[in-house]
């Protein structure tokens, strides 16, 4: 019986010693670049990468989703599911909704300047819907937001389940560095649904927010997007630029979010997702 024991521990134990280097090797990979690939077939591959070169002196993050591919690139997985200030990204959402419930008309709708003094000048004018997404003009979509009111934007932002859906902050301000509050994550998601035409919103309303995201368009390769900024007193402490990047009949959604004690601006978000995406010869 013992010879028998041994005999089969002889036959048995190198296997056993596989299997466990096996598992440790598979634990043990490298973490700046992890694949995890879910059972499903349908479901989304996400690969996180050590980004950190371009964010230095920023707690930042960058979400990329590719969807031919069905996968997700992020760089600080953490910080991509934080909810934070979206500030002028909503811009989007605002238009959207202003759209649909006809304060706006169209990309042409104007809006007229009171006379206030900005020290943007180009907020010193009237403008169009074009126009203040191009130039990020706050107080035209405050006035979108004014006319839309509380009731209404909330159920909107109830209907799309947008972040934190909190408008406590005021009705003109709640986006600015206030309650509303959305993870880069989900910023990606809901430019997916806009893109497919998944919102409740129009084809036509959807169409007309894509034409006024457009940044840019070369050699068969467009940017659309929007920055974001908030500040903390005369300190910019956080930065957005969210969009997407249409090419070789794919598409590529991202956010990019930084946040510091100053200069984390839109501007500087953009740079950066810019830097990104040209390395990763999507741009």
């Amino acid at each position: 019986m013992f010879k028998k024991l041994v005999f089969l521990g002889i036959i048995f134990l190198p296997l056993i010693l596989w299997i466990v280097w096996s598992n440790t090797n598979k634990n043990s990979s490298n973490s700046s670049m992890i694949y995890v690939e879910k059972n499903d077939e349908n479901s989304e591959k996400v690969l996180n990468e050590d980004l950190s070169k371009y964010f230095s002196g920023y707690d930042g993050c960058f979400v990329l989703y590719d969807k031919n591919q069905n996968k997700y690139l992020i760089y600080n997985e953490a910080k991509s599911e934080k909810e934070i200030s979206p500030c002028s990204t909503f811009k989007i959402v605002n238009a959207l909704i202003g759209l649909d419930t006809n304060v706006l008309q169209d990309e042409n709708t104007i809006f007229k300047w009171n006379g206030t003094k900005y020290a943007i000048e180009e907020w010193n004018k009237d403008q169009t819907l074009s126009s203040a997404v191009a130039n990020s003009v706050v107080w035209y979509f405050q006035e979108v937001a004014s006319k839309v009111g509380e009731e209404r934007m909330q159920e909107y932002l109830s209907k799309i389940d947008y972040g934190n859906k909190d408008i406590s902050g005021g009705l003109t301000k709640f986006w600015l560095q206030s309650s509303l509050k959305i993870s880069p994550r989900k910023q990606v998601e809901l430019l997916r649904n806009m893109y497919d035409y998944k919102l409740p919103f129009s084809r036509k309303n959807i169409d007309i927010v894509k034409k006024v995201l457009k940044i840019s368009e070369q050699n068969g390769i467009v940017l659309s997007g929007k920055t974001g900024s908030g500040t903390d007193g005369n300190k910019s402490i956080n930065g957005w630029f969210i969009g997407y990047v249409e090419r070789d009949n794919d598409v590529f959604f991202f956010a990019v979010n930084i946040e510091g004690k100053d200069n984390a601006t839109g501007v500087l978000a953009e740079q950066i997702a810019k830097n990104i995406l040209k390395d990763k010869n999507i741009l």
